[in-house]
């Protein structure tokens, strides 16, 4: 029997546990970060602002939360998905929030951190629009679509909580970010894990895309640090977020140096957050932020804008 990831609170499979195998993404994301080191560039340095600014509003840190889903019903008698929304408002950090009915994801809006709204490529666009809606009624900062979620395991369309998922074409798309523009609200593409798909957005006029494997959606997935210089040579004006194996501060520093705009962690704060609530992710989200700041002082990187990717090495050479 393949040795499986750790356990979390909750019922068996709400959190899925993927073997330990060649095939696994989220172990070849974490070993290809592990294998990146930093070279020390101490001349000049200074302590090391993380101040973060996107679509004109100021936050903490680049560090976000994820676009978790469903924690709700784990069964630990909290709420963990208003949970973390509180975690991020107290440390004004960007808040995510993934497949959640309205009803669920206005207790998170009153909240009142700042969320971008990740929705499921629903088959019926309608359900699609009314979401980007509701969020857009509920001062969100962003709304966008999970595109790498339309296909299951068995290779037919997935089926998420009853609901059949769709395909994208480029056109419809291009509606959808137009439909999320006509609200006032900026559009995210969430799991680009290709240049290609990084132009294809750009053309359909997506304000930002996440790099992301969707934790192992897809085996055998490049690890978003080894394709992000790529996408971001093509990105354009489009922001560009990276997610996967973001562990602690080293592995944002990692990213943010490859061309990142801002990260996201998961599961790095997730087994606190069903344990011990909104506290404990702020204690874990706290400590990135040092480690990342210790490594930006190490090297020179005085401020968000000033990442070099020079300063890592891969196997013996500058990455």
């Amino acid at each position: 029997m393949a040795e499986k990831e750790a356990t979390w609170p909750g019922p068996e499979g709400m959190i899925p546990a993927l073997p330990r195998d060649a095939s696994n993404a989220s172990f070849i994301t974490r070993r290809y970060l592990d294998e990146i080191w930093i070279e020390e560039r101490s001349i000049g340095t200074g302590i090391a602002d993380l101040t973060y600014e996107l679509w004109g509003r100021q936050f903490s840190s680049p560090i976000m939360m994820p676009a978790f889903s469903h924690l709700n019903k784990v069964g630990t008698g909290s709420q963990p998905m208003e949970e973390y929304a509180k975690a991020a408002k107290e440390l004004e950090l960007v808040n995510w929030v993934g497949d959640e009915p309205d009803e669920e994801y206005e207790k998170i809006a009153d909240i009142c951190a700042d969320t971008i709204r990740i929705i499921k490529p629903f088959a019926d666009h309608d359900m699609i629009r009314s979401q980007m809606s509701f969020a857009a009624s509920h001062q969100a900062l962003a709304v966008g679509i999970d595109i790498d979620h339309s296909i299951g395991a068995d290779g037919e369309a997935d089926v998420v909580d009853g609901e059949v998922m769709g395909t994208l074409s480029e056109e419809e798309l291009k509606s959808l970010v137009s439909y999320a523009h006509g609200l006032n609200c900026h559009f995210v593409a969430k799991g680009v894990l290709s240049a290609r798909d990084a132009l294809l957005c750009k053309a359909a006029g997506a304000d930002a895309i996440v790099v992301s494997h969707h934790h192992g959606r897809l085996p055998f997935a490049v690890p978003p640090a080894m394709v992000l210089p790529e996408i971001k040579k093509v990105s354009g004006q489009m922001i560009v977020f990276a997610d996967c194996s973001v562990d602690d501060g080293r592995d944002a520093y990692k990213l943010l140096a490859l061309g990142a705009d801002a990260v996201s962690t998961g599961r790095a704060i997730l087994p606190s957050l069903l344990t011990s609530g909104a506290s404990a992710v702020e204690d874990k989200l706290n400590q990135m932020n040092q480690q990342l700041k210790q490594l930006m002082g190490y090297t020179s990187v005085k401020t968000l804008q000033e990442f070099d990717p020079t300063v890592l090495w891969y196997h013996g050479r500058h990455l």
